[in-house]
Parts: C-alpha cells; sequence; structure tokens
C-alpha cells in the first residue's frame, strides 16, 4: 500500500467515526430548543377551532352527587353551554395541587366543568374526589386512554375550553396554577362566555 492511499484513508476514517457524533449532538441541540427551552403549556393543538370529539365515556361508578350518580362524558352536553375539559387521575401529582382551584372554579356557574378521568382506577378517583371536592358536573372514565387520544390529550392534566358551539377554543397542557388561571385560562374562558 503506498503512503499517499494511507493518509488519504485517515481522515475518512476519522470523519465516519465523528459523523455518528455530529449526527447526536445535531438532534439533542434541536430537542432541546424545540421542547426544553420552551413553554408545554404552550404546545399547539391541531384541534382548535374544530368540533369536541364525540366520543362518549361512561360515568365513574359510584360518583354521587345529591344522591343521583355522576353522568359521564356525554358529547351533547357541549351544546349550549361553555364548557372546561379537565383530563385528570388519581396518581397524577399535579393534579393534586390543581384541584383546590377546580373546586374554585366551579363556583362560577356561567360554564359547565367536566372531568376525563385517564387510566385511573375507580377506587382510586373516587377517594381522590372525595379529598378535594368533586367540582364536575360530569365525569367520563377514559381506562385506556383512546378517549383522550381523541382529545389529543399529551398526559395529565390538560384542559380544554369548549364554546357554545361545541368547538374547542383553548388548551392548555400541564396543570392549573394561580398564574395561569388569571393570565391565561380566565381570559380564555370569558372570550368564550361573550
Amino acid at each position: 500500500m503506498s503512503e499517499h492511499t494511507t493518509s488519504a484513508a485517515a481522515p475518512r476514517r476519522t470523519f465516519l467515526v465523528v459523523l455518528p457524533l455530529l449526527a447526536f449532538l445535531g438532534l439533542a441541540a434541536l430537542f432541546w430548543f424545540r421542547l426544553g427551552s420552551g413553554d408545554p403549556s404552550k404546545i399547539p393543538s391541531a384541534l382548535i377551532g374544530r368540533p369536541a370529539p364525540q366520543t362518549m365515556l361512561p360515568p365513574l361508578e359510584g360518583l354521587k352527587t345529591d344522591g343521583a350518580q355522576v353522568p359521564g362524558l356525554d358529547p351533547a352536553a357541549f351544546k349550549g353551554k361553555v364548557s372546561l375539559v379537565n383530563v385528570w387521575a388519581s396518581w397524577c401529582v399535579p393534579c393534586h395541587d390543581e384541584a383546590p382551584l377546580l373546586t374554585e372554579l366551579a363556583k362560577d356557574k356561567r360554564f359547565q366543568l367536566v372531568g376525563i378521568n385517564y387510566k385511573d382506577a375507580a377506587d382510586n378517583a373516587r377517594r381522590f374526589l372525595g379529598r378535594y371536592g368533586n367540582p364536575f358536573g360530569s365525569v367520563g372514565v377514559d381506562p385506556n386512554g383512546r378517549g383522550s387520544i381523541e382529545w389529543g390529550v399529551y398526559g395529565v392534566p390538560e384542559t380544554f375550553v369548549v364554546s357554545r358551539e361545541g368547538t374547542i377554543v383553548y388548551k392548555l397542557v400541564g396543570p392549573i396554577t394561580p398564574g395561569n388561571l388569571q393570565t391565561v385560562l380566565m381570559p380564555e374562558l370569558e372570550k368564550a362566555l361573550k
């Protein structure tokens, strides 16, 4: 082998060794800029401006208000009323943090509060609502997560504002906090109520 052939192969071999590292670093930077540096509550939803999913979900068995079974999720209930739809679970730590805020929101009778219980055990869900109080007028159970997928849910908690026409007008990814309740969620609800 000539000296010239050996010296030409060395840079090529080095390039082939470094190429996967460069590709990895490029992808890591892309993910960091797209996901890590942004606010996850600002993830766009393809469902904004579209009708709420027409998925019926059964009620949370044994959940009662004034002795009557709390109904499940019926998409027909969205027509004519502004709705706040909250996807939650008893095993979700941020859901525990937002529960008192949902209880406060439930006092505002200008809109209805609807819950979707996501991949949860019925006993745990009832205990959760027993601990914090049930803010929901209806609670649909989504044991396998299929109904939530139709809503475009990434994880729990997530909250949607649905207009009187049954159209999704806003989506909040992550928990309701005192800060985003006043600066984001209430203004979106007020817009839907006009």
